[in-house]
């Protein structure tokens, strides 16, 4: 059985408090930049975190909507949003360079992530938002979608993402979580999802049917109620199958 390498990412810093537990079980992470979560102080702490445990650190910029956790939709104009994305980023990058940490990645969170994928307008000021790391960061965002297109046009390096923990419409779009059905929370059930994307990249969807699913990085949500469990159980059962973390 052919040997795979493969990125499992964490949203963190977003007042869960596991990070500790969790990075020992996973090779990058994406840390709230203050929109939905986080502050100056739990990102310093996270990215300190995040570089002794040699974890890749990214952004996790979102609609500025911490009453919701950035998971609901906002109406603001173009402009809002984009100054919005600049601002959190600008707070990111200002403590990382004083951590004198490395940025590898920025990746959209919730609600911002979801739209993203199929508004390319958005897409275009989200990308203008983020312009001046477009040649040091990579993109994460999901195959098939308006921001992956949009990126690669403009030249941005970009990584597809998948979820281990939730669940597909045939579209490739994730089920909504005002639906009980959008996340998977057992450990073996996310394994097997896992495991399908990885070794035959399909995603079995809600409907039942098999869709081609092409990813480099797979996320487990650190606020997801199991993800130590999940992330704890995927560190032992990858290796049986050839899978290992790529540090």
């Amino acid at each position: 059985m052919e040997t795979i390498l493969i990125d499992i990412n964490c949203d963190v810093g977003e007042g869960v408090g596991n990070e500790v537990q969790l990075f020992n079980h996973i090779s990058s992470c994406n840390i709230a930049c203050g929109g939905h979560a986080g502050d100056a102080h739990s990102i310093r702490e996270i990215a300190r975190l995040a570089e002794r445990h040699q974890i890749k650190v990214g952004a996790h910029p979102s609609y500025p909507d911490r009453e919701n956790f950035g998971r609901v939709v906002m109406d603001i104009s173009d402009r809002e949003l984009k100054e919005a994305i600049m601002a959190q980023m600008d707070a990111f990058i200002n403590v990382l360079v004083k951590e004198n940490i490395r940025m590898h990645h920025i990746k959209p969170h919730g609600a911002l992530y979801n739209t993203l994928a199929k508004n390319r307008h958005l897409a275009g000021f989200f990308l203008d938002a983020i312009e001046k790391y477009r040649a040091e960061a990579i993109l994460y965002v999901p195959p098939a979608s308006q921001i992956a297109d949009e990126a690669d046009r403009r030249g941005f390096r970009i990584k597809y993402e998948a979820f281990a923990d939730r669940n597909y419409n045939e579209d490739l779009s994730l089920v909504s979580r005002k639906l009980p059905n959008a996340l998977i929370q057992d450990p073996e059930r996310v394994a097997r999802h896992l495991l399908q994307m990885v070794r035959e990249q399909l995603v079995k969807t809600v409907s039942g049917k098999k869709i081609p699913i092409r990813a480099d990085t797979f996320c487990v949500h650190g606020d997801t109620p199991t993800a130590l469990k999940i992330l704890t159980y995927l560190s032992e059962e990858l290796p049986r199958h050839q899978v290992y973390l790529k540090k």
